[in-house]
């Protein structure tokens, strides 16, 4: 089994983990996954150019505006070549936050969340639309989708089977996990959501959607829950 080389990015006030994920061998044109991409749309850019990547999707773990705030950026980067322009992912119970009416629902989860409307103000561009709403054990590209619901209704991992990577996105942390205090958040579906998580096999890497990299087999013996 060759090892993906992951490139790893810290992204926006929140140090989101935008992760670069290769679908093809390495060289000029070398299509690419690019998941949670939450800010910083121009740094994110030269990465993929640097890489001489082709983003063949956006996948995005749940629909919080820290991991989803570079999509404008990213889209209009793209959008004028069909050839080049990733389709978006999100899961249908979390493609709210996408789209033309989605700043009140990030509005409403942001003063939920404690943080001042301004703050979205300063950032804020209209979203595109999703391309994929992914379900339970869809596929795309290399990765199964996990629903994984707790942290959001519509948060999900991507589970590369063959090399061994799951992004947990907010839902699994290394030794902590998200938090379900938000719209849409619940504690007893995220416990539910680690324990199945937990009965994966040990030797999986995860890549969650903030700090360091972990295992399941690290976090299982943690027993946070």
């Amino acid at each position: 089994m060759q090892e993906k080389k992951i490139t790893h990015i810290i992204v926006g006030d929140i140090a989101t983990n935008c992760w670069i994920y290769p679908l093809s061998n390495a060289g000029k044109g070398a299509a690419c996954a690019i998941i949670d991409p939450g800010a910083e749309a121009n740094k994110i850019i030269s990465v993929l150019e640097k890489h001489e990547y082709v983003p063949r999707y956006i996948l995005l773990t749940h629909g919080h505006f820290d991991h989803i705030g570079a999509l404008p950026g990213l889209y209009a980067a793209y959008r004028n070549n069909k050839d080049k322009c990733p389709e978006i992912s999100i899961h249908r119970l979390d493609s709210q936050y996408l789209g033309p009416e989605s700043y009140n629902v990030h509005q409403k989860s942001i003063s939920a969340g404690g943080i001042n409307n301004e703050y979205l103000d300063n950032y804020w561009k209209d979203m595109p639309g999703p391309d994929i709403l992914p379900e339970e054990g869809d596929t795309i590209g290399p990765f199964t989708v996990l629903h994984l619901p707790g942290h959001t209704e519509g948060s999900i991992a991507l589970w590369d089977k063959e090399a061994n990577n799951l992004f947990s996105g907010d839902t699994l942390f290394r030794g902590d996990y998200g938090r379900t205090d938000l719209p849409g958040g619940s504690q007893e579906k995220i416990i539910n959501s680690l324990k199945r998580l937990f009965a994966l096999d040990s030797f999986i890497n995860v890549y969650p959607g903030h700090g360091p990299n972990t295992t399941i087999g690290a976090e299982a013996r943690r027993r946070m829950i």
